[in-house]
């Protein structure tokens, strides 16, 4: 039940290739094991009304929130914080020289969630499909 949201402000894609970004983050998450590609969610959305620190128009955010489930260790929790924030100074290189970047971790309550995961079964079936040919 991994969700990865990047928000970020509007002008973030003037200098950044955002489809790119949503790949470097989802691609860091799996690379730590602590969110398994079967249940992987990572999506971005742009915030076209912000106000960022003196209001310079060259000012820009990127905020990623991961929620998962209950269930990890605070060192797994601290580890994948620590590994999609190198993601982001990875990613974006030269080009965070005007952006606030932020990772948060939010565990997810159980006890208040429904969740259906219909892509479970699929992907195990295209693993199959692939370590057969």
């Amino acid at each position: 039940m991994p969700h990865l949201i990047i928000e970020y402000s509007a002008n973030v894609a003037d200098v950044v290739d955002v489809p790119d970004l949503v790949g470097a983050v989802h691609a860091a998450a799996l690379a730590t094991g602590t969110a398994p590609l079967d249940a992987l969610r990572t999506r971005a959305v742009a915030r076209d009304h912000y106000a960022i620190a003196d209001r310079d128009p060259s000012n820009k955010f990127i905020a990623v929130t991961a929620r998962l489930g209950a269930g990890r260790s605070d060192s797994e929790k601290d580890s994948l914080v620590e590994v999609l924030m190198a993601a982001l100074d990875e990613f974006l290189g030269e080009e965070q020289d005007t952006i606030m970047l932020s990772v948060e971790y939010q565990e997810i309550d159980p006890a208040h969630r429904i969740n259906k995961n219909n892509l479970r079964a699929v992907i195990a079936e295209r693993s199959k499909d692939i370590e057969t040919r």
